[in-house]
């Protein structure tokens, strides 16, 4: 067993609140695009409130605010996920449903195998890239880093693909 595992947050606003109609289409292919994560290869683990989703959990008392907060055994796992698999035709489609961000909205970073991160510690990983720019402590699939005493890794694809 390893002994890290990667950790991601992508936070963002939605235009509307998550019964609005403009939001039905991102609504309607959650539970669809959250069980191709959980039988993904690489899946460990995710964030889930009342609805098996993320939605109602806000971020900064802000109900527009929602994180999709998850763990991975290693970066290409969550990367084929991300940027090949059905999410991405969801992906493509965030600027639907999402205001634009005005500063990072995703963040990687290792953690312990089995920890499972708080919504708070991944706005503070987004706060460390935001001031300092990629590092081991908070990086991104462009500039990755290797899990402490890790192999060197490759980028996986540009963030905005």
């Amino acid at each position: 067993m390893a002994a890290f595992e990667l950790a991601q947050v992508n936070i963002g606003r939605l235009k509307a609140p998550i019964d609005d109609p403009a939001i039905k289409d991102f609504v309607d292919n959650l539970d669809r695009i959250n069980q191709l994560a959980e039988g993904s290869p690489g899946f460990v683990w995710r964030l889930k409130g009342d609805g098996n989703n993320a939605t109602d959990l806000s971020v900064g008392g802000d109900p527009l605010v929602i994180p999709n907060l998850s763990t991975w055994t290693d970066i290409p796992s969550l990367g084929a996920y991300v940027y090949r698999s059905a999410h991405v035709e969801i992906m493509r489609r965030r600027r639907e449903w999402f205001e634009p961000a005005e500063g990072p909205h995703l963040v990687l970073w290792w953690v312990p195998a089995g920890h499972r991160p708080s919504v708070e510690e991944a706005l503070e990983k987004l706060a460390l890239l935001s001031a300092h720019g990629p590092t081991p402590a908070a990086f991104t699939f462009r500039h990755p880093f290797p899990a402490p005493a890790g192999d060197e890794v490759e980028p996986v694809l540009d963030e905005c693909a």
